[in-house]
C-alpha cells in the first residue's frame, strides 16, 4: 500500500528529531560504531514497514525505540554478536561528559543529590568518566532501562512501551538500576577519598 506525502513526512521529520538519541541508544547497546548505524538503519527500516500500526502520533518516540530494541534483541543477542567494546572517550565530547555527569541529579535519592551541589561542579566533571562507567558495566536490562529514562528523557510509561514491559517492571529495573549505580559510584568516591 502507497504512504501518501503527509506520512512521509510525519515519518522523516521523526526519524531527523529522534536520529542521535537512536544512535546513542543503538551505540550503548551494541559497543560498536558500525554496528550501531546498521541497528539504527534497520530499526528505521522496519519502522518505515510498519508506520501503519503507529495508532498515536505523540507516541512516535517511544515506538521507534521499541522498534530499535526488539531490533537489537533479534539481530544482535540471538546471534551472539558481541562486538569489541568502544571507550567512552570514542562515544562522547567533553560536553556529554559533562551532562552524564548530571544525569541522576534530579533522583529522589539522597547520595545522588550531592551532585546537584554547586560546589562540586568540578568533581562532577571528574567523575563523568566514572559515572559513564558505571552505566555501561550494568547488566543490559538495567542498562537501557537507565538510558531511555535518565539520557534520553522517556516517560516510565514510554519506556515501558518502548521496552514492551510493564510500568511496573521499568519502575524495578529502574530502582535496581539506580541501586547498582549507586554502589559503583560510592565505592569511587571512598577510593578518591571524597567521602
Amino acid at each position: 500500500m502507497p504512504q501518501n506525502n503527509e506520512v512521509k513526512k510525519f515519518f522523516t521529520t521523526c526519524v531527523e528529531e529522534n536520529m542521535p538519541s537512536l544512535y546513542a541508544v543503538a551505540l550503548r547497546l551494541t559497543r560498536n560504531s558500525s554496528d550501531a548505524e546498521d541497528l539504527v538503519a534497520e530499526a528505521v527500516i522496519k519502522a518505515w514497514s510498519v508506520i501503519d500500526t503507529l495508532n498515536e502520533s505523540d507516541r512516535f518516540r517511544p515506538w521507534i525505540f521499541r522498534i530499535l530494541h526488539n531490533r537489537f534483541i533479534s539481530d544482535y543477542r540471538k546471534k551472539s554478536i558481541r562486538p569489541v567494546e568502544t571507550s567512552y572517550d570514542e562515544l562522547a565530547d567533553d560536553n556529554d561528559k559533562e551532562q552524564v555527569a548530571k544525569l541522576l541529579v534530579h533522583q529522589p535519592n539522597e547520595f545522588l543529590n550531592w551532585w546537584a551541589n554547586p560546589e562540586h561542579e568540578f568533581t562532577n566533571k571528574l567523575l563523568g568518566d566514572d559515572l559513564m562507567a558505571a552505566i555501561e558495566s550494568l547488566p543490559e536490562v538495567f542498562r537501557i532501562t537507565v538510558l531511555l529514562i535518565n539520557v534520553e528523557g522517556l516517560s516510565y510509561d514510554e519506556t515501558a512501551e518502548a521496552l514492551n514491559v510493564s510500568p511496573g517492571t521499568v519502575r524495578s529495573r529502574m530502582n535496581r538500576g539506580r541501586t547498582l549505580l549507586q554502589k559503583a559510584l560510592w565505592q569511587h568516591a571512598k577510593d578518591a577519598q571524597l567521602i
